[in-house]
């Protein structure tokens, strides 16, 4: 089960008053698959959904679906075609059916704060999607309604939310990509377990990317060790080899036998094996004196 659709799970089981059933259900019809003066259809995969569906049409207009059907992708359909049920809804939602040309949000009908809610919580769940926080953060509302789009993007910034928009194959986009914005949006809408999830799986990503910083760090810094040692040991060689060890000064010889026996210790590891003791930059300092003798 995806966790969009355990999100959906989630703000199923919120119950609402009438006047948010209705608001609920304003915010299904204009997010759904098809709502028209001629036909009002519903299609969902998602079996908590269709299972209040009945429920909410019921407790906000009075009657039922004509007709559903199963499909064999598991996705149901619900479906309205009476002259009669599409004009109480049209009635309801203040809209003269022989009228309706574009699709506009009646404020009027969400004028309440917990209806405004119910009105975004029915969109989600009709035309809505949320995206594994594992992978991404995504969450987005789809609607074949311009003008609904554009009210509904009006209402979540009265709502003190920031979303984008965009338009994909003819349908009209809200979204967030704010890890932040989506818990709050979840939270509003009833679903704040979810919202939870997204935090946890925020904080370990981030947990994660700080040991692999850590990991990566410790990696870079044992590579410049050996890098260092590596190149201070083929100097020695090659003093060695051209008989030029022979007449460097006592430190250096000592510095020099002791990065032999001591090829996997890093500088500071080094220093503190010297008897008498060395610190780091005066070791350094020889170093460098070796390094530029074996230039020359």
């Amino acid at each position: 089960m995806s966790f969009s659709s355990d999100t959906k799970n989630e703000l199923c089981k919120v119950e609402c008053q009438k006047c948010c059933a209705v608001a609920q259900c304003y915010g299904i019809v204009l997010y759904c698959n098809t709502f028209s003066n001629s036909e009002v259809k519903i299609v969902t995969e998602n079996q908590a959904f269709a299972k209040i569906l009945p429920r909410l049409f019921k407790r906000a207009f009075g009657f039922s679906f004509d007709s559903t059907a199963k499909s064999k992708s598991g996705k149901e359909s619900f479906i309205i075609k009476s002259p009669e049920k599409i004009g109480k809804i049209f009635s309801v939602y203040g809209y003269e059916k022989e009228d309706v040309l574009a699709h506009h949000i009646n404020y009027g009908i969400i004028e309440e704060e917990c209806c405004r809610q119910s009105f975004i919580r029915g969109a989600f769940l009709a035309g809505g999607s949320v995206t594994d926080p594992e992978k991404q953060y995504h969450l987005e509302l789809v609607t074949a309604h311009y003008n609904v789009s554009r009210e509904t993007y009006s209402l979540l910034l009265d709502m003190g939310f920031s979303p984008k928009s965009a338009s994909r194959s003819g349908n009209h986009i809200i979204y967030f990509k704010s890890s932040a914005a989506i818990e709050d949006f979840l939270t509003t809408i009833g679903a704040p377990v979810s919202a939870m999830d997204i935090m946890s799986a925020k904080i370990e990503k981030g947990m994660t990317n700080s040991v692999n910083r850590l990991v990566n760090c410790d990696t870079a810094n044992v590579a410049k060790t050996v890098d260092a040692a590596q190149s201070q040991i083929e100097a020695i060689n090659i003093l060695k080899q051209t008989g030029k060890f022979k007449n460097l000064p006592e430190k250096l010889k000592y510095t020099a036998e002791m990065r032999l026996k001591n090829p996997e210790l890093s500088l500071s590891e080094l220093a503190e094996v010297f008897d008498p003791p060395v610190t780091k930059s005066g070791l350094n300092h020889r170093f460098r004196k070796i390094m530029e003798l074996a230039g020359k």
